[in-house]
C-alpha cells in the first residue's frame, strides 16, 4: 500500500493540542475522521483495523486523541458529549485547512460512546459532513443534536449486543436523513467474534464508498 501523505499532526483545539495520525492513501478521494470511544485513544486496534480496510477503497483516515493524557485521566471527562465533540469539530476545522486535506469529502467513524459525538459534530457542521459511521455505538447520548443530523448515518451494532441494539433502535427513529441499521449475527459489543471486525469494515468502506462525494467548489 502506498501513501501520499503519512504523519503525525498536532492539532489546535481551543487551548489544548491534540496528537492525530493523518493518512491519505495514492490519490485518496476522501478522509474519514475517527472518533474514539470512552477510555481508548488514536491507538485503538479496532479503528487502526477498520482505517486499514478503508486505506484500499482509496479513502484516508485521520485518528487523533480528543483527550490530553492529563484530561483523560478525569473520568467525567470521558464521557463529556459536549467536549467531545467540540474537539472534533475542532479538528475538523482545522483539517479543512490543511493543504493535503482540504477539500476532500469529509466522513466520521465514531465508535461506542464516540459515535455520540461524531453525530454531534455531523449536525453541527451539516454542509461539511456527509456520512457517519457508528460501531457498537451510543447514539443516545448524542443530544437534541441526533434530529439534526443529516449526514447519510449507518449503525452498526452486535446483534447479540442487546442493550445497545435497542438503544440504536431508538436513534434510528430520530436521525432524519439517509439511514440504515446494520446488525453483524452472533456479534458482541466489541466484535471480537471471528470476522466481526471485518465486516464492520466492509460495512463502513462500501458506506463511505457510497455517500463521500467530492465537495463542490465555489464559481468565480
Amino acid at each position: 500500500m502506498t501513501y501520499d501523505f503519512h504523519k503525525l499532526v498536532e492539532v489546535p483545539a481551543n487551548g489544548p493540542t491534540l496528537t492525530g495520525e493523518l493518512i491519505l492513501p495514492t490519490n485518496a478521494r476522501a478522509l474519514v475522521i475517527f472518533s474514539h470511544g470512552s477510555g481508548s485513544s488514536r491507538l485503538s486496534s479496532r479503528n487502526n483495523f477498520v482505517a486499514s480496510v478503508l486505506h484500499q477503497h482509496g479513502i484516508g483516515t485521520f485518528l487523533f486523541d480528543l483527550l490530553t493524557r492529563i484530561e483523560d485521566t478525569i473520568y467525567a471527562n470521558r464521557f463529556d458529549i459536549p467536549l467531545l465533540t467540540q474537539r472534533l469539530v475542532a479538528a475538523t476545522k482545522f483539517l479543512d485547512t490543511l493543504p493535503p486535506a482540504a477539500g476532500l469529502p469529509f466522513g466520521y467513524f465514531g465508535a461506542s460512546t464516540g459515535a455520540a459525538s461524531a453525530l454531534g459534530a455531523a449536525a453541527i457542521l451539516p454542509d461539511r459532513i456527509s456520512a457517519v459511521v457508528s460501531r457498537g455505538g451510543r447514539p443516545d447520548i448524542t443530544g437534541p443534536g441526533l434530529g439534526h443530523v443529516h449526514a447519510a448515518t449507518l449503525l452498526i451494532v452486535g446483534g447479540l449486543d442487546v442493550e445497545v441494539l435497542a438503544l440504536n433502535e431508538k436513534a434510528l427513529a430520530v436521525l432524519p436523513g439517509i439511514k440504515r441499521l446494520a446488525i453483524v449475527p452472533s456479534a458482541t459489543h466489541l466484535f471480537e467474534e471471528p470476522g466481526a471486525l471485518n465486516r464492520v469494515a466492509e460495512l463502513a468502506a462500501d458506506w463511505f464508498s457510497k455517500y463521500l462525494h467530492p465537495v463542490p467548489q465555489p464559481t468565480s
